[in-house]
């Protein structure tokens, strides 16, 4: 099945937005806030399929991706539709997965994620909601970023500035875990996003 739309609908949603069924050239590698995210088998891309309340995000997200081709660290778009875009699938880790599995996140990986940031405000964007999950180390050890539907938002956003400052404020430390759970990795983000942590607000 080569039209992308019509891999598209092969994705079965329900109203709960649970994965009910897809087309077997098609795997499930991932699920986020607002969408499931499929590696197109065979192929080095990826097709991000909205849940139906979240539709119209697939309009926005691929317009954005669009402003942003021709930088390294973003991903190309190939395809758009309703409810869908079709991207570059990363081989790698997220800086989630880095963390949780012990490998190093370095001081140039912070300057790569800087510089990719600068270059997507140069576009006439602002860059936000930056965090572990929608940054990737790849195997060839580059910076990509995904998710940036929310590069358009007025709002200063926070995230990247907080990160930064807890990579040099806990992660550069020498009692900083090898290794966090994702458990409780998962529980500090929420903690975050309830603007519980002093001095980390969003």
């Amino acid at each position: 099945m080569n039209n992308f739309e019509q891999l598209a609908k092969t994705v079965q949603i329900n109203n709960n937005n649970f994965l009910i069924n897809y087309d077997e050239s098609l795997q499930h590698v991932g699920t986020g806030r607002s969408a499931f995210v499929f590696r197109i088998k065979s192929t080095m891309k990826a097709m991000k399929v909205y849940f139906p309340t979240c539709s119209h995000i697939a309009m926005e997200e691929a317009e954005i991706y669009k402003k942003l081709q021709g930088i390294v660290y973003f991903p190309s778009i190939y395809a758009s539709g309703e409810n869908f875009i079709v991207i570059d699938f990363i081989e790698g880790l997220t800086l989630f997965d880095c963390v949780v599995q012990g490998k190093v996140i370095r001081p140039s990986h912070l300057s790569e994620i800087e510089h990719a940031i600068s270059l997507a405000t140069t576009k006439g964007l602002n860059p936000s909601d930056i965090h572990l999950r929608n940054i990737f180390i790849t195997t060839e050890n580059k910076i990509m970023m995904i998710d940036v539907a929310r590069f358009r938002q007025k709002k200063h956003c926070q995230q990247w500035h907080n990160l930064k400052r807890a990579y040099r404020q806990f992660y550069c430390k020498h009692y900083f875990p090898q290794k966090i759970a994702p458990g409780l990795l998962n529980t500090i983000a929420w903690t975050y996003k309830k603007d519980w942590i002093p001095f980390y607000r969003r």
